[in-house]
């Protein structure tokens, strides 16, 4: 993957002072609840540059990430997990993927986003409209993958989400997703929290940090500010004894390569390379769809291809 440039100079000015990002796994109520709080705004901002995406499709896909990046912290080992949303909104959906660590890479299914009215907020339900989301658990440690689908009821990815595990894996689940923008579309605070009850826990608490989680301040405009995730959890959730367990770096990263794109065309029909080696274009251009990477091959290098292939 090839990193692009953050090119504004007040936007790099701005994430240099707040808090790196950061993903925090932590407790509550003597271990009946397991909450994560994720600092996402270097991570939004880099997604952004690397799939050259205007506000609405950052508040979309920036939302997606997020919420992929809170699953993360129930992965271990190789474990990744897909969370993939199709609709029939002018987005079309978008394909997130997510590793143990942090690293998330994925795109929207549909960029740009077309709009046909002025915005009158920043809902994003009109751009999904109806569809199906999926997730997807890759376990080190299983077989094979175990996928679960859910049909959208709300249309935003927070409360869907939260529907999906409370349907499809019986897991009471409160989301809240937030990507904050400046008055001139500039990200500069990001960020999303996940609290899951575990069976057993009291109902009534439950219902109430359900609410909590739902109704909490800005999380973009805490991290815009400067907090940092833990004396965010210290502070909102004190009444529940919480009990920071783990903390990860959260990043935009894809494991596409040159030499990977390389190898899928030499695995083309011979027919197919030598069609491209005597009619082009040149330099041919191949663009990796989960980090808008393109990697470009001379004619030497695909006359190469063909001689491997033949």
């Amino acid at each position: 993957m090839i990193r692009k440039p953050i090119e504004d100079l007040e936007l790099q000015v701005h994430l240099a002072g707040i808090a790196p990002d950061s993903l925090n796994i932590f407790i509550l109520q003597r271990g009946n609840y397991r909450g994560a709080l994720l600092n996402g705004t270097a991570l939004v901002n880099q997604m952004r540059a690397n799939h050259e995406l205007g506000i609405i499709e950052t508040l979309l896909l920036g939302q997606a990430y997020l919420a992929a990046g809170l699953l993360s912290c129930n992965l271990k080992g190789r474990d990744r997990i897909g969370v993939e949303l199709d609709c029939d909104g002018p987005v079309g959906g978008f394909s997130i993927e997510v590793n143990a660590s942090a690293a998330l890479r994925g795109y929207l299914h549909r960029v740009p986003v077309e709009i046909t009215g002025p915005m009158e907020s920043f809902d994003p339900a009109p751009f999904i409209g109806d569809g199906v989301l999926s997730v997807t658990k890759h376990l080190e440690d299983a077989k094979q993958p175990f996928v679960g689908k859910t049909a959208l009821e709300y249309g935003t990815p927070a409360q869907d989400l939260a529907l999906h595990f409370t349907r499809s894996e019986q897991t009471p689940t409160a989301f809240n997703l937030s990507v904050k923008f400046d008055q001139d579309g500039r990200v500069i605070g990001a960020g999303g929290l996940m609290i899951q009850a575990f069976p057993g826990a009291d109902v009534e608490v439950s219902t109430k940090l359900d609410e909590k989680v739902r109704h909490l301040d800005s999380l973009g405009e805490l991290f815009a500010a400067g907090e940092a995730p833990e004396d965010v959890v210290t502070r909102e959730f004190r009444a529940y004894e919480p009990i920071v367990v783990g903390a990860r770096s959260p990043r935009f990263s894809c494991h596409c390569s040159k030499r990977r794109f390389a190898d899928f065309l030499a695995a083309l029909p011979v027919d197919e390379i030598r069609d491209i080696r005597d009619n082009g274009p040149f330099p041919l251009r191949t663009t990796c769809y989960n980090c808008n990477t393109t990697y470009e091959f001379s004619r030497p290098e695909i006359e190469n291809a063909y001689d491997m292939a033949r």
